[in-house]
C-alpha cells in the first residue's frame, strides 16, 4: 500500500544531513512518485550545501529535480507557505538527524525542514519522521520521546543499525516510507514500530 485510495496525495519530502541514507531514500521518493504521489522536496541547508563521500549537493538536488519533476524548496520564505496556502497534504522527513529532531521536538522553526513541519503542522497535518542519527538511544532520545508523544507525526519504523559498533545509534526502514506515509494519511502509525 503506497497511496491511500480517495485521499490527497501531495507530499512535501525533506532530507536531512545523514547522507549515508540518501541512497536508501532516493528509491522511495522514485516509489512515491511512481505510485502517484505529487512530490515537493525540501533540503535542510546542510544537504543542500555539502559535498560528502556520498555524492555532491548538486548531484542529489539534480537527482531530486529529475525524479519529482520540482526542483528542491531550501530557504524559509520558500517552505513556509506550504501548509498555510494548502500546498501539501503530508510530510515526510527522512532522514531525520539528532539535530531535527531535537529542533522539531523543542518547537523551534528556524530551518527550512523544521519550518516545513510547522507550516503543516499548524494545519493538523501528518509528519512522517524517518530517524538516521548516532546517538538515537543517547542524547536524541528524550527528543525522540517527546515526538512519539505528539499528534500528527508518525514514524518510520526504526532500530539498531550497528548494535555492536555504534550501539546507541537508531536508523528507520527507509523501504517503508512509503506505507507509513499512507498510513499516517488515515492517522495510523504503522506498526510494527520498533525493529
Amino acid at each position: 500500500m503506497t497511496k491511500p485510495t480517495g485521499l490527497p496525495c501531495r507530499v512535501v519530502f525533506a532530507l536531512c544531513g545523514s547522507f549515508c541514507t540518501f541512497g536508501a531514500v532516493m528509491p522511495q521518493i522514485r516509489e512515491l512518485v511512481r505510485s502517484g504521489w505529487q512530490v515537493q522536496p525540501v533540503l535542510s541547508w546542510t544537504a543542500a550545501a555539502l559535498d560528502t563521500r556520498f555524492g555532491t549537493a548538486a548531484s542529489w538536488r539534480e537527482q531530486l529535480t529529475r525524479i519529482t519533476g520540482r526542483e528542491p524548496l531550501t530557504t524559509l520564505q520558500q517552505v513556509e507557505p506550504l501548509g498555510p496556502e494548502g500546498l501539501a497534504d503530508g510530510m515526510v522527513i527522512a532522514p531525520c538527524t539528532g539535530t531535527t529532531l531535537a529542533k522539531l521536538a523543542h518547537g523551534l522553526s528556524d530551518t527550512p525542514v523544521t519550518m516545513a513541519a510547522k507550516s503543516l503542522l499548524r494545519r493538523g497535518l501528518p509528519v512522517v519522521v524517518a530517524p538516521s542519527t548516532n546517538d538515537g538511544l543517547g542524547a536524541s532520545a528524550p527528543n525522540l520521546a517527546q515526538l512519539l508523544l505528539r499528534r500528527n507525526y508518525y514514524f518510520v519504523p526504526f532500530g539498531q543499525d550497528d548494535s555492536i559498533r555504534k550501539p546507541a545509534s537508531l536508523k528507520s526502514d527507509m523501504s517503508l516510507i512509503p506505507d507509513t506515509l499512507a498510513c499516517a494519511m488515515q492517522g495510523i502509525q504503522l506498526q510494527p514500530l520498533l525493529l
